[in-house]
């Protein structure tokens, strides 16, 4: 799809290319026509540009060779990139420079074909790139924030990253953008310069937390024998979730009609969300079958006399 994309690009530059460079083809008239030739001459070398049909297929020749270098290039880095997400970062920044050089290259290379003055071109274009040099700092900003990404190594693909109120895992890191997919496949498509003060919860194992109320007449000494003996029930049954045994951590709060006990367990940031159901669900069961009651607010009502 993208190598379709590049050739109709290409494709579409070579013409617009040779309709401008004749304008006497065009709809136009004869003032506007040799108003346009005028200009050429001015500014692309001193003469009209003057297209024959064997710089046509010259140029279509110079697209083959250009899409078949970048596919080539393509298909090495897809090759020799591993599984990692370290290594499919690079590769991601490198095919998005493939694709952008690939399409400046072919537009000078084209020019250069047809007789344009390219040297004449780029030395008029000083001035001018430094008036769009002003307004393209954030573009600018993009692509060198998108290196120091790359290479201080703070997220890679595969990643799943926290932005403001966004989670989602990294899909592609390229020149100028981030795309994150959260679990609903929703895409955020993010300029590099605007990541700031993300979360990175791939980097280290995470923490499911769970929280479960008993009740006061419990007897907590008791209580916590039971879970000690579940806890390596719990990890055997969900190796799959669970990066370990689930752990004990005391008593959270005393709340008012319950003593709240605190449960934690590392996982992959994957699976988070599954194993804290899980969780849940193992501690329900557990002080289920040891006849522990987990409290619910009621309300009492005396009816007077």
């Amino acid at each position: 799809m993208k190598t379709r994309k590049f050739i109709i690009q290409s494709i579409l530059l070579v013409v617009i290319i040779v309709l401008l460079s004749h304008p006497e083809w065009l709809p136009l008239s004869e003032t506007t026509s040799y108003t346009m030739k005028e200009l050429i001459s001015t500014y692309f070398g001193g003469t009209v540009v003057s297209v024959t049909f064997a710089q046509i297929l010259a140029v279509v020749l110079m697209v083959c060779i250009i899409w078949l270098v970048c596919s080539v290039l393509t298909f090495i880095i897809r090759s020799v990139t591993l599984k990692r997400s370290r290594t499919q970062t690079v590769a991601s920044l490198a095919l998005s420079l493939i694709k952008y050089a690939g399409v400046l290259a072919g537009l000078i290379w084209g020019l250069t074909i047809i007789g344009v003055n390219v040297n004449t071109i780029l030395a008029s274009l000083g001035i001018v790139g430094l008036v769009v040099g002003f307004g393209a700092q954030s573009l600018i900003e993009d692509v060198i924030t998108g290196i120091f990404i790359i290479f201080e190594g703070q997220y890679d693909i595969g990643d799943i990253i926290v932005l403001g109120d966004f989670r989602g895992t990294v899909k592609s890191i390229n020149v100028r953008t981030t795309v994150i997919e959260d679990t609903g496949g929703n895409l955020k498509i993010i300029n590099n310069s605007d990541i700031r003060n993300l979360q990175n919860r791939s980097k280290n194992a995470s923490l499911a937390i769970s929280e479960v109320g008993v009740s006061y007449n419990t007897d907590i000494r008791k209580l916590e024998k039971v879970i000690a003996e579940n806890m390596p029930k719990m990890y055997e049954a969900h190796k799959d979730l669970y990066l370990n045994q689930p752990k004990y951590l005391g008593v959270q709060q005393l709340a008012d009609s319950s003593v709240v006990l605190r449960f934690s367990v590392d996982v992959d940031e994957n699976n988070i969300f599954m194993a804290q159901r899980m969780l849940n669900r193992d501690l329900k069961l557990m002080l289920d079958e040891n006849g522990f009651e987990i409290p619910f607010p009621q309300v009492v009502v005396h009816k007077g006399e």
